[in-house]
């Protein structure tokens, strides 16, 4: 008998994609992936508000945006570990209702000095980390044939950096930034209530570890590389959707809302295209997949250091988002081929490379805006980074396909 739509077991004898897992919790890891990316970025689309109403400078509203994603990155590791240990379920509820306490707090009391936009970012960060819980508590229902899309699927919630850039500008124009802080929570909870609702562990988890063993990965040169990859593509998807709304107020002095709007065509474009990198790495391979995304990428964000029109900037932005969100779908297609036993772990480990990443371009572009006065210089060393990542993989590839062991009809 047909397995049906609420079953927690898989679907025997048909092989498609939505008979293979549980739809129920691709939904609800989608769901608290989008609404945790939607308020993790949310101190991009206001730092222009934030920074006149604390009078920060170039290089403190960087810092600002950037903290998110630092803590975001580092939370992802402990994430990580959670999710091997007490299951990405109860990881994800924790994690949620940290969240929704912190910007409640944060709107009750008021944010009213650079440090305290620091601190609100931190908290910003377990939505960050949200990347190491959803994607695993998605994929574990998954056949490794379909790995790459239900990944894919899961992580298109970075598509809620497109709410934030769409939203908040208009939002603090009407009622003021800091209040944007607690009419966040409201769409938070009601995903936090659908979530435990839906959401269901995989019965094929693997059995806990010691810590010492969750850091084995970290032993092996492909561990690195993969994450060096991730820091790229990731790092460089969620550093310009942190940034972008301070570039095009800066740099071409445009309006919050009006720059608000750009962010978010540039964004949307790179969340929708993260399942397609999923599939596409699925049918022809991650390794080839990468090494041309890396290069459109490399030219994208060279060309935007010269871009004279708030028009030619878009299109370069545009087309590098779109190599970047297909870049992070590629990627981790990649990991649950070589580390499906360390998956959990392993999720934590890249994802956090990828918000270093993040940390790195969107400080980095606040310190060259106010030593140079122009972001120029910061996409030149990311444009460079993208071209050693295709350095890198050229290197590896030959290795990896001759030494990886794939499942039968998948493409490395």
């Amino acid at each position: 008998m047909a397995t049906s739509f609420w079953s927690d077991e898989k679907t025997e004898g048909r092989s498609g994609f939505w008979a293979s897992g549980h739809t129920p919790t691709l939904i609800a890891a989608f769901l608290y992936f989008d609404l945790a990316f939607m308020v993790w970025v949310l101190l991009g689309p206001l730092a222009p508000d934030i920074a006149k109403s604390l009078a920060l400078t170039p290089t403190e509203k960087g810092l600002m945006v950037a903290v998110p994603t630092l803590a975001g990155a580092l939370l992802r590791v402990v994430n990580g570990l959670l999710v091997d240990r007490i299951g990405p379920k109860r990881s994800g509820a924790i994690s949620q209702m940290i969240v929704i306490g912190g910007m409640f707090s944060a709107w009750l009391l008021g944010v009213d000095s650079f440090i305290g936009t620091l601190v609100l970012g931190v908290i910003l960060g377990f939505a960050g980390a949200s990347f190491a819980i959803a994607l695993p508590l998605a994929s574990r229902w998954y056949p490794p044939e379909h790995q790459g899309k239900a990944m894919g699927l899961a992580g298109m919630g970075n598509s809620g950096t497109v709410l934030a850039a769409l939203f908040a500008p208009t939002l603090a124009k009407l009622f003021g930034w800091n209040t944007v802080l607690g009419l966040a929570c409201i769409p938070l909870s009601l995903v936090l209530v659908a979530y435990l609702i839906l959401a269901k562990d995989a019965p094929n988890a693997p059995p806990p570890k010691s810590l010492g063993q969750y850091f084995t990965p970290l032993k092996q040169a492909d561990a690195w590389w993969l994450m060096g990859f991730y820091a790229v593509t990731f790092g460089g998807f969620v550093g310009l959707a942190a940034s972008l709304p301070i570039y095009f107020t800066d740099r071409f002095g445009l309006s919050t809302v009006t720059a608000g709007y750009c962010t978010a065509a540039c964004v949307f474009a790179g969340s929708l295209v993260r399942p397609m990198g999923g599939a596409l790495a699925d049918k022809v391979g991650g390794i080839k997949t990468l090494s041309a995304l890396f290069l459109v990428a490399a030219v994208a964000l060279a060309g935007v250091g010269g871009a004279a029109s708030v028009t030619a900037a878009l299109v370069l932005f545009v087309i590098a988002m779109l190599a970047l969100g297909t870049g992070n779908g590629a990627v981790f297609q990649l990991v649950p081929q070589r580390f499906s036993a360390e998956l959990g772990v392993m999720t934590g480990l890249v994802g956090m490379a990828g918000g270093i990443g993040g940390f790195y371009l969107a400080s980095s572009l606040g310190i060259a805006k106010q030593l140079t006065g122009s972001f120029q210089a910061g996409f030149l060393i990311f444009a460079a980074l993208a071209v050693l990542a295709l350095a890198g993989l050229t290197l590896v590839k030959n290795g990896w396909r001759r030494t990886w062991t794939a499942a039968d009809g998948v493409r490395i």
